[in-house]
């Protein structure tokens, strides 16, 4: 049974766990050591591929055998993998860890059966009902079971849906404060998409920038999808990463290669060709709509044809956060049956 010094080690370590950076291919992971009468021994949480996972990061805080017979709550099942570094369910075994609670178990083919290596090792390992914890490490969690990357579809539009005016102009329908946070949501993913249709009308560089419109240190990977060609003098081509260009033919089959190349997070900019195509095709895990007061009419909407005919087809979401940004509205919805996003 999970003591209430667990449940409040395994919130605290959650809140550690954000800490942690949402790209880069691994999950956010926090990791609290408690004595066997409850106290907190250490806590750390996972920086990134190729530094030292949670579990280790709290361990070395530790003395040589101060962990003896302390409990390790963790927000994810150790791992039983060696990569980069080295599994942490020996690492714990090693430093004498009795007992282990985790939230998720890992579905990772490589990186699972941390539990199962404890529990033969005599560890008491119990996993905790958590589903705040299943909530946090979703985007990570739905590239590793669908062997795809977590899209997050994002458009900016009016109150009436419009993301252009009737000649074609849109920049700019939001205010500088909403546009700042589109460049951190870019900074937050592995990879942005956009269709060739955006790269011939709207010339984007795609890059990730700070408010005085400097690189920031990390940019995602640019991806195209469509056949046409990239024009010799687009922005794209000074981009500090190559970009990668897909045909489009099977969207499922992209995401799959994407996924295949290390990308666990994609950011969606394309135009309503390329959005609607990805909503139809369930493959939209996340809205991130950027709504401005204002009114245009026309024909420039946000999407085109989903394949909802009547009512009764209608893509039901269920809201995730509102945030207001100066003028703007950020309203970030998911879709309301679970796995719509296959």
């Amino acid at each position: 049974m999970i003591s209430t010094a667990e449940r409040d080690a395994l919130a605290h370590a959650l809140s550690l766990a954000a800490h942690g950076p949402t790209t880069g291919g691994n999950p956010q992971v926090g990791c609290v050591l408690l004595s066997p009468t409850g106290e907190v021994l250490a806590e750390g949480w996972h920086r990134g591929a190729g530094t030292a996972h949670a579990e280790v990061d709290a361990l070395s805080k530790l003395p040589e055998g101060g962990a003896r017979g302390a409990t390790a709550v963790v927000t994810l099942e150790p791992c039983n993998h060696t990569g980069r570094t080295g599994p942490c369910a020996e690492a714990l075994l090693a430093a004498g860890i009795a007992r282990v609670v985790h939230a998720v178990a890992d579905p990772g083919e490589n990186s699972s059966g941390g539990a199962q290596r404890l529990r033969a090792a005599g560890v008491d390992v119990e996993q905790a009902d958590a589903p705040e914890a299943e909530a946090f490490l979703a985007p990570w969690l739905t590239a590793e079971r669908r062997h795809r990357p977590w899209v997050t579809l994002k458009w900016a539009s009016t109150l009436d849906g419009r993301t252009a005016a009737a000649d074609g102009t849109s920049q700019w329908i939001t205010g500088t404060a909403a546009r700042q946070r589109v460049h951190e949501q870019r900074a937050d993913n592995d990879a942005i998409l956009v269709g060739t249709g955006t790269v011939l009308a709207d010339d984007p560089s795609l890059t990730a920038r700070g408010d005085a419109g400097e690189l920031l240190g990390r940019q995602p990977l640019p991806v195209v999808i469509g056949r046409r060609e990239v024009p010799a003098d687009a922005k794209l081509r000074r981009h500090p990463r190559q970009f990668r260009q897909f045909d489009g033919g099977d969207l499922d089959e992209s995401l799959r290669e994407l996924y295949d190349l290390g990308v666990k997070r994609v950011y969606v900019e394309g135009g309503p060709t390329l959005a609607s195509a990805l909503v139809a095709a369930s493959l939209v895990d996340e809205y991130a709509v950027y709504l401005a007061p204002a009114l245009l009419g026309g024909p420039r909407l946000a999407l085109g044809d989903i394949g909802a005919t009547s009512i009764g087809d209608a893509r039901r979401l269920r809201l995730h956060s509102l945030e207001q940004l100066g003028s703007d509205l950020l309203i970030t919805a998911r879709p309301l049956i679970a796995g719509a996003g296959r």
